[in-house]
């Protein structure tokens, strides 16, 4: 009899651990389960925000979209009579700090003397991007070798907003949208520069 009382404890004992670990792992799964239906919600109320910068060549100036709506406008350069910048859709394909200048012959490391300045958002079309320059005073002006030129402050706070598959649109013709969003056509822009584009194609300089 006593064997036998001593199995059935054995017993008993055994059946309390099994139900012990089943309680265990049950509660681990409530647990985990419960974590995840709290942070689903803050994931899936993360926006994503759609930007898509506009450059306007009669305007000499470049605006930041998001969602649609205008966040910030700024001056640029852009390409000169002979050397006119790029017309169509592209997007941002790098994004570079303290780039180095590359041109056949020469190579300019980051610093004062760089055309490039701080900053380089390049685009889809090789050779063409949005960058600061050195030569401050060609901001508003049609003056660059193609590229879109900025001050270096502003270049800096748009460089921080957009990321690499942003849309960019370089606009040479002035329509409602571009009066939309930049105002009035300034006096200086002539029907002559508000047409000068060059195709999407690949120049030897990059400013």
């Amino acid at each position: 009899m006593q064997i036998k009382a001593k199995q059935g404890k054995e017993t008993q004992k055994s059946v309390a651990r099994f139900v012990a670990a089943l309680f265990l792992i049950f509660s681990g799964l409530r647990n985990a389960q419960a974590q995840g239906q709290i942070a689903q919600p803050q994931h899936a109320g993360q926006v994503e925000h759609r930007r898509r910068i506009v450059v306007s060549i009669p305007h000499r100036k470049l605006a930041l979209l998001e969602d649609g709506k205008v966040a910030k406008v700024y001056p640029v350069a852009v390409g000169a009579k002979e050397s006119p910048s790029p017309t169509g859709d592209f997007e941002v394909k790098t994004r570079l700090v303290k780039p180095t200048y590359y041109h056949p012959g020469k190579v300019i490391p980051a610093g004062s003397a760089n055309p490039l300045g701080t900053r380089w958002i390049g685009l889809s079309t090789k050779g063409y991007g949005i960058h600061g320059t050195n030569l401050e005073g060609s901001v508003g002006k049609a003056a660059s070798h193609g590229c879109i030129r900025m001050h270096r402050k502003d270049l800096e706070q748009l460089f921080a907003q957009v990321q690499v598959g942003d849309q960019v649109e370089i606009r040479a013709t002035a329509d409602d949208e571009l009066s939309a969003i930049f105002g009035a056509l300034p006096e200086a822009a002539t029907s002559t520069e508000t047409m000068t584009s060059a195709p999407a194609t690949e120049q030897s300089s990059t400013n």
